[in-house]
């Protein structure tokens, strides 16, 4: 039995990094999650590539196929990387060959192009560190954390050791090498109560006529109403997983139209 999930969208995607705001040791893991959400068309990142602030860059940007935009900074303590990016954006955006824009910086600098961007009906996904100002997040149509992104990096590879480990002990026993242990899974943390909260005015939002709503309706609402709104923030890898850590709220699959695929509804028990 399947149940009906998000599929990848083909969205033509404009990926744009601020490398004076973004970490250089998680690029990788960054395009795999821009993936999620559409193809990187066009893959820029901005900055003063004569400035040893941004060194350590080029394995990395050569390994993902993103190209490098030179911006000198033609002022003392002025950001003039900023102002490149927004203009390339805007040029893609009259070019009309995208469908939206992935925005990495930690900088509110770009809340003023994510909010422009939008309103020409583009998608805009912000991906950042969680230092990155409020007034950014709320302007995307969904942000995603860094660390979110890097935690889960680092899990599939410190699964991927031990598995690769274990082949080349059955391949050359005399050169075995040990197995490394796998790294613990990250904790579950506590879901705040505004979480919880958020989630059932959500499904009330939307719900039937008996006090349900399909599972997937509410995670875009979640998204709409809280852009940085993830499972992952709280050590859970799906949303039904995480809803289903919480005692207040009740799933179920129903079938559909289509005898392959089930969908799962959920309902607030004190609705």
């Amino acid at each position: 039995m399947n149940t009906r999930v998000n599929e990848p969208s083909n969205l033509r995607l404009a990926v744009l990094i601020d490398a004076d705001n973004a970490p250089r040791d998680c690029l990788k893991s960054v395009m795999e999650e821009v993936a999620i959400y559409g193809t990187p068309t066009i893959k820029r990142i901005y900055g003063d590539w004569t400035s040893p602030n941004v060194g350590g860059w080029k394995t990395s940007l050569l390994e993902n196929a993103v190209t490098p935009v030179q911006q000198y900074g033609y002022t003392t303590g002025k950001n003039s990387t900023d102002s490149a990016m927004i203009i390339d954006a805007m040029d893609i955006l009259y070019a009309g060959r995208t469908d939206g824009f992935v925005l990495v910086s930690s900088d509110s600098d770009f809340t003023r192009l994510a909010i422009r961007l939008r309103e020409a009906g583009m998608r805009v996904i912000g991906i950042g560190e969680r230092k990155t100002p409020s007034p950014f997040i709320v302007a995307c149509d969904k942000f995603v954390y860094i660390e979110v992104i890097r935690d889960r990096y680092n899990k599939e590879k410190s699964e991927a050791q031990p598995k690769a480990a274990a082949t080349a002990k059955k391949t050359n026993v005399k050169t075995a090498v040990p197995a490394e242990k796998p790294t613990e899974k990250a904790p579950h943390k506590t879901i705040p109560d505004e979480i919880v909260a958020l989630i059932a005015d959500s499904i009330a939002d939307i719900a039937d006529d008996d006090g349900s709503c399909d599972l997937s309706y509410l995670g875009n609402l979640l998204i709409k109403k809280q852009p940085d709104f993830d499972s992952r923030n709280f050590g859970y890898g799906k949303l039904s997983t995480m809803l289903k850590a919480l005692p207040r709220f009740e799933l179920e699959i129903r079938p559909t139209a289509d005898p392959n695929y089930k969908t799962m509804y959920i309902r607030d028990k004190e609705a």
